[in-house]
Parts: structure tokens; sequence; C-alpha cells
């Protein structure tokens, strides 16, 4: 039995595409630890992982966290700073044989190498390719990202890393990618150390589900976990969708109350929180913040996307969307009775969208997902 080691942040769609791994990984009879904060230790241990439990310094409000890369990279290395010493303790007597670890997890690199153990990356979003750094000049080659990497390189040079601080934040040795490759920006210029298994998705069954109360089509409406505080978006979605052919069933998150967004008709559902997962099983079109966790659930299931992104790379998503032929991306300052109306009838009318989200599925399936990415896992272990 070996020890696999998963070291993550706290974050439901970094952590949620890795839970299937998880798994598979224990099916296949090795022990997996989960180093999570106290909210998702019951995620972990659903999943078949032993938590290791920290105490995050990272913002537990939706609303604290920075849309800006500078600020935000700098939480990142604040929690890298005071969570190193603490798995370093929480591992001691208890050494994994792998560790597999996410993008903003920076201290899994450092204790692997510490460790004399491999690492495998797991990546649940875009990944550099061949000529990243040029094309992200304008991003990162700025006064404020460049206070940043010599902040990280100060403490990569402090806690004896050999690496630089670029290379060490954006390109690991090796890793796994749970997207598709053809949703990946440049995808044929990624080097053969990623392996692009798809979209890893397990039973989310106990986290409920959603029973259709009519055969209406099923239109899902969902700004993901953060940034919710939309009542505005809400209520235009209303005003759009209800009393039409549509079943809406609207996540409306904890901030916005049911009778903020005056009378809603019979037709629309508005929930605090909703099983997306199963909702896009029956689902006909998708308005989505465009996470990539909810975009590559959305291409699982073959559902057209209209992405109203709010911050960085969600726009990017939208954006790939658009260009693979499958969704329409309306920025939220466009978001209007009518445009939602007209992205949402175009997606849905056109059969050429619905060719091309079946090439996506086809591809998807042929990627692997869960079983690929756990063979992945198994072949650092080697």
């Amino acid at each position: 039995m070996s020890h696999i080691a998963f070291l993550n942040i706290p974050g439901h769609g970094h952590i949620t595409p890795t839970l299937p791994v998880v798994t598979e990984l224990v099916a296949r009879g090795h022990r997996v630890t989960y180093a999570v904060p106290a909210g998702f230790t019951d995620l972990v241990e659903h999943a078949g992982a032993q938590p290791v439990r920290y105490p995050t310094t990272l913002p537990t409000s939706d609303e604290e966290w920075p849309t800006d890369m500078a600020p935000a990279m700098r939480l990142f290395l604040a929690e890298a700073v005071a969570l190193l010493p603490v798995l370093a303790e929480r591992y001691d007597a208890d050494r994994p044989d792998l560790v597999v670890y996410d993008i903003g997890a920076w201290p899994a690199r450092i204790l692997a190498r510490r460790w004399g153990v491999p690492a495998l990356q797991f990546s649940p979003t875009f990944v550099a390719y061949d000529g990243w750094e040029e094309d992200m000049k304008d991003l990162y080659d700025t006064p404020e990202m460049e206070a940043v990497f010599a902040e990280i390189q100060d403490w990569l040079t402090a806690e004896g890393e050999p690496t630089d601080a670029r290379t060490f934040v954006g390109h690991p040795d090796r890793a796994v990618v749970s997207i598709p490759r053809s949703f990946q920006l440049n995808g044929d210029s990624v080097p053969e150390k990623y392996t692009f298994v798809g979209p890893c998705i397990g039973d989310r069954s106990f986290q409920g589900t959603w029973e259709r109360p009519d055969d209406r089509p099923v239109l899902l409406v969902s700004l993901g976990s953060a940034y919710t505080n939309e009542p505005a978006f809400y209520r235009t979605c209303v005003e759009a969708f209800g009393g039409t052919h549509w079943r809406v069933v609207m996540n409306i998150g904890r901030h916005v109350r049911p009778e903020d967004l005056g009378e809603v008709p019979d037709n629309v559902e508005p929930h605090p929180w909703v099983p997306q997962l199963d909702v896009l099983s029956k689902a006909t079109a998708f308005i989505t913040h465009c996470g990539m966790g909810g975009t590559m659930e959305g291409l699982f299931h073959g559902v057209p996307m209209v992405g109203v992104p709010t911050i960085g790379e969600q726009h990017l998503n939208a954006m790939r969307l658009v260009e693979l032929g499958v969704g329409r991306y309306l920025p939220m300052e466009q978001v209007g009775v009518e445009s939602l109306r007209a992205a949402v009838t175009e997606l849905v009318d056109d059969p050429a969208v619905a060719r091309r989200l079946a090439a996506i599925r086809e591809e998807i399936r042929h990627a692997g997902g869960t079983t690929a990415a756990a063979d992945v896992v198994e072949s650092m272990l080697a």
C-alpha cells in the first residue's frame, strides 16, 4: 500500500475535480491523505481520504478575494509561508510516497523535494504552452507582478528551493490536466509532461438530487459559489425566462434571498444551492459564470453555455466556449432580458452547436477522466 498525499487550496473548484481520483486510488489499494481546512474534511472523507487538517490564512468570505492577479498571488504566498512548517510537522511521522498538488498549493514541491519523493501537479485549468510567457507578457511583466515574483523568490531562496520563482509557480515537472486538450489554449503546443485527462466526474448523489417536476426543457442559472451577490442579475433572469416554456433552476447563493427577486413565476425555482451536476444531467442550457469546474461539467453533459463571467480566468473560459462554437460570451454589463433570451435561443436552436458538443463529449470520453488520472498518479509511484 502506497501513501499518496494530496495538497490543495481551500476552494471547491480546485478540490472537487480531485475527489473522484482519490476514490479511484483508494479502490486500487492506496492510502490517501488530503490536507484541507476544517470546512472540507467531510468531502475528502467521503471520497475515501484521511483528512490532514490545517488552519488556512486565505479569505473565508467570497467578497474578500481580490480580482487582480498581484494581490491574489500575495495571498497564496502568505498561505504558503504559513502552511509550509505546519504541513512539514503534520507529515513528519507519516511521510508520503508521492505528493499530488494543486497549482496554488506552493508548499508541495518544496516538501516533496525535502522528502525525496516525486510530485505530480493536478491542474484544473489552463497550463503553460510553448510561447506562454511571450503571450502573457503584458499580464506578467508589470511592476506589481515583478514585485510579487521577487517576494516569491526571496521565500524560495530562504527555504533552499533551487527553482526560480516563475518556473516554480507556472511550470511543474509533471502534471495531470482535468480539461480536454481541445479546450486548452494552444493545446497543440503544450509539452508532453502534461497529460490531458478531461473532466474527472464522480458520484455526487450524497449532495442530493433534483427531480424534474414537468417536461419543460431545463435552464440552469448559476454564478457558482463565489461572487454570487448579484440580485439584479437574478431578477433579469426571472424577467427573461419567467412565464416561458423553460423550467428555470436558479442557484442564487447565500447572499440573495428569494424575496429579493420580486414576484417569481411558477416555472422559476430560486435556491441557495443546487446539486449542479445532477441538474446539468437533465439540462438543455446553462447560464454560468464560467468557472472552470462548472464549464467542464457543462461540456461533460453536452450542455451549451452562456458565459456571464465576473473575474479573470472566467472571461477566458467564456471566450473559449465561443471559439469552440458551443457557447456565448455575455459580460455582466451587457446582460439584459433580450440579450439573455437571444443567447440561449441561438445556442439551443443551432444544430451545429449540438454537433460540436457531441464531438467534445466524445473527446472527453476517450481522454479517460478519472481512470486516466489515476493511471498517471500510479505511474509516478513506479
